[in-house]
Order: structure tokens, then sequence, then C-alpha cells
């Protein structure tokens, strides 16, 4: 089964993630990131941010905790393509994000093994007043079945 433009628009399920210190903790030290801003309270509140904040990436592991797509893919024709991530602002411990995943976009390319699809999905993350805080944004590279 070819994706089709009909799953543009699909969203999963809203969740709730409150962010700790320790998830931001744990997060910075499995990636290997040492900047004080994510574990140092004492250094964070003199700088820019006046406080903690969590690495730039740290959305992934966010949206790795529910709100999955009602779609049925075939994993093993699946790709990571691309990660980004679109900050309105930062997320600190305390925030309690609320979460969902959206079909944003498909589109086609030719690549050299024929036709390539891509699918691009968005995961919004609002604070408790509504506000985006951020939009961690994965593109699936997703190979047809030959026509």
């Amino acid at each position: 089964m070819n994706l089709d433009q009909s799953i543009v628009g699909v969203s999963g399920e809203v969740f709730s993630f409150e962010v700790e210190k320790r998830h931001i903790r744990q997060f910075a030290h499995a990636i290997g990131d040492r900047n004080p801003l994510y574990t140092d309270q004492n250094y964070a509140e003199n700088t820019f941010y006046g406080g903690l904040i969590a690495p730039p990436t740290f959305p992934v592991a966010i949206s790795s905790e529910g709100g999955g797509l009602p779609l049925t893919l075939d994993e093993r024709r699946m790709l990571h393509g691309e990660q980004e991530f679109i900050y309105y602002k930062p997320i600190r411990p305390g925030d309690r994000l609320s979460c969902q995943m959206k079909v944003t976009d498909l589109y086609e390319k030719e690549g050299k093994s024929g036709t390539m699809q891509f699918l691009v999905i968005d995961t919004e993350m609002k604070d408790e007043a509504g506000e985006m805080v951020v939009i961690s944004r994965m593109n699936i590279v997703y190979r047809p079945l030959p026509r």
C-alpha cells in the first residue's frame, strides 16, 4: 500500500507531559551534553534564560511518550530522514505540555531507485495557557511499493 494525500491532517490523541528536572538531567547525560544550563540551577539563574532549560533536542523524548497516529505503516519501508525543532520558547522544569502528533505533509521525489514518498509529522507541544512551546517535526522517507 502506498500513502495518499488523504492522510494529511490525520491527528493522534492529545497527551500530557510534565517536565521534571530529572528528565532534563537524564536526557542531557544520555546525549553527553554537559552544558550547565541543563543541570546547574545557580549557573542557569544567572544567564539570559533565568533558570534551567531543556536541551534543544529534548522534544524527541516527549514525542516518544504517547499519542501515536492512527495509521498503519509498514515499518520495514520507513527511514527516519530528518528531525527539526521549531522553538517558540524554551522548555523548562515544571512545564506541563499538551502534545499532539499530526500529519502535515506528504510529497514524492524521484530517487535513483524510483519514487520515494516523504511523510512529515509534527508533534505540537503547548503550555497550560495553550501557547505553542515547540513543534518537533519529523520527516520519514517511505519507500512505496512498485506500481
